[in-house]
């Protein structure tokens, strides 16, 4: 098949006809058709020519050019003599050739036998195929975190294939509602996770469980949500069977809760309709934390909240009666709190609290009345008035030891004095047994660290002020690990001293900057970098 007058115009024919049913540019069409007329051009020419072929966008005219490429033979070695001249050779092209010039000339039009015709088929084929794909990776990368409607294709090993218009989207099974199933033409629902640009194409995944998926449906449902009047601040899900969503307003005329419920329930039902019946509890944010947790343990009753801001972990005291309510089926409620506030959550009835309380309250009297040699009364009256450690009492200002009935400054002094020769007597002996252990002077003059602490350090193996130096924060103080969802404990070596996260932090750092690791200036103007760059933030919000 020559490129005749005849078909010139068909060309462009087919490449609008192709462009308009696959939605693509023309334009993508014309060049994968010159590049597959090019590739045919070479199997008749030769492979090692550089034959190019221009369509008129206009008359649909196929030009075929030969293109030769002048190169310094002193700068690069010629590699296709028949695509590169020397200049020398260039000469009878042109008047004063130069490195990078072309000579172009236009060769015949090829016959196009079976065999070509079949590969500039594959050629057109494949560049509108990538074409295609990158449409709609265009079309649908800017629409992930929202919904979309489609319709079921097919089920393939428990994943759903939905037709999402230019495109298939698909729904893993560990993403589908429980109980759901699902029939080719079914209409369906879902939220857009992520859109990904892979080889075999665009991948849309879809999702019926991910929290965010309720979030958009509540703002598809209430317009006071979608105009910014109510914010959802945190969703917790148990797909299919239970499910809290904490609001807030910010006017107050509204109510967030009442809006979010509708008129006799009308837009939470919808919601609920949606998700095949899943329960939704909506809770009223509050900054506070405490206050938010019992909110969000509802429809629970809560007696008392104790908040450890270091551990993110908060315990909650119920009446006997409300333990069941508060924990849930299988402790979905609790978990579900859990998830909605970040924190973790111990419940224990007033009768498990009581207990626990009684047992730390015997545990100090009885340090007091062994280490100051008091009787049982008094030591009471010490742990009464929350004194929970030697120390509390060696050093706390005498005013405050004289507010307890039957202690005048005689007594107060004595009492101290007897706590302060306790103290230096366990410094003496953790001192002794840490030298043993083999920690050296430079850990005793470190500012901050105590005899017991340098004898814990050296008894895990820090003996210097370089491998003090070399500790990581969390090593010191503890902390927290979250693995699968699962937040686990970090034992910290100097954690039973009550030395926060800050403390170790700050003790490591001076560690090393008096051992010269660290430029205290330069570290100075870091931090100030950092507040300038918070302050930017927040004057941006």
């Amino acid at each position: 098949m020559a490129i005749t007058s005849a078909n010139q115009l068909e060309l462009l024919q087919t490449a609008e006809a192709v462009a308009r049913e696959k939605m693509i540019d023309p334009a993508l069409v014309v060049e994968a058709m010159e590049e597959s007329l090019a590739r045919a051009a070479k199997s008749r020419y030769g492979a090692e020519l550089d034959i190019r072929v221009s369509i008129d966008r206009k008359t649909g005219k196929a030009t075929f050019t030969r293109v030769r490429t002048v190169v310094d033979p002193e700068a690069e070695e010629i590699e296709n003599y028949q695509a590169q001249l020397t200049p020398e050779q260039a000469r009878q092209y042109l008047v004063d050739p130069k490195p990078g010039d072309t000579i172009v000339d236009e060769v015949p039009p090829v016959d196009m036998n079976r065999i070509a015709a079949q590969s500039a088929k594959q050629v057109i084929l494949q560049k509108v195929r990538e074409a295609e794909r990158d449409r709609q990776f265009e079309e649908f990368k800017d629409r992930a975190g929202t919904i979309i409607n489609g319709v079921v294709k097919r089920e393939e090993y428990g994943n759903v294939i939905v037709d999402v218009g230019r495109g298939e989207g698909v729904l893993r099974r560990n993403e589908k509602i429980g109980r759901e199933s699902y029939r080719p033409g079914d209409r369906i629902r879902c939220y857009i996770k992520d859109v990904r640009s892979e080889t075999r194409g665009p991948q849309i995944f879809l999702s019926r469980t991910a929290s965010e998926f309720m979030a958009e449906l509540f703002r598809m449902e209430v317009p006071e949500i979608y105009d910014g009047i109510i914010e959802i601040k945190a969703v917790a899900r148990d797909p299919g069977s239970r499910a809290k969503i904490a609001v807030i307003s910010y006017e107050s005329s509204i109510d967030p809760v009442g809006a979010c419920v509708g008129m006799r329930g009308s837009r939470v039902q919808a919601v609920v309709n949606e998700l095949q019946g899943e329960k939704i509890d909506i809770i009223p944010w509050n900054e506070d934390a405490p206050t938010f947790l019992v909110n969000a343990l509802q429809p629970a009753e809560v007696s008392k909240v104790v908040l450890d801001e270091d551990a993110e972990r908060i315990e909650v005291v119920v009446p006997e009666e409300q333990l069941s309510l508060a924990i849930g089926r299988r402790g979905q409620n609790v978990r579900l709190a859990s998830q909605l506030t970040g924190l973790d959550i111990d419940i224990m009835t007033e009768d498990e609290e009581s207990q626990r309380r009684q047992a730390e309250f015997e545990e100090r009297t009885k340090l007091f009345m062994d280490t100051l040699d008091l009787d049982e009364f008094f030591a009471q009256l010490l742990v009464s008035e929350g004194f929970t450690s030697l120390e509390e009492v060696a050093y706390v200002e005498i005013d405050e030891l004289l507010v307890i009935d039957g202690v005048d400054e005689d007594t107060a002094n004595e009492l101290q004095a007897r706590a302060r020769d306790h103290i230096d007597e366990q410094n003496r002996q953790s001192e002794e047994r840490a030298r043993k252990l083999g920690a050296e002077d430079s850990l005793f003059a470190f500012d901050g660290l105590t005899p017991q602490m340098i004898e814990v350090l050296a008894s895990d193996g820090v003996k210097t002020i370089e491998e003090f130096a070399r500790c990581a924060d969390w090593e010191l103080a503890g902390g927290w690990t979250t693995v699968k969802g699962e937040r686990t404990k970090d034992d910290g070596l100097l954690e039973s001293f009550n030395v926060s996260l800050e403390e170790a932090q700050n003790m490591v750092m001076t560690a090393r900057i008096q051992l010269g690791w660290v430029d205290p200036e330069q570290l100075e103007a870091e931090s100030d970098e950092e507040a300038e760059a918070d302050v930017a933030e927040e004057v941006e919000a």
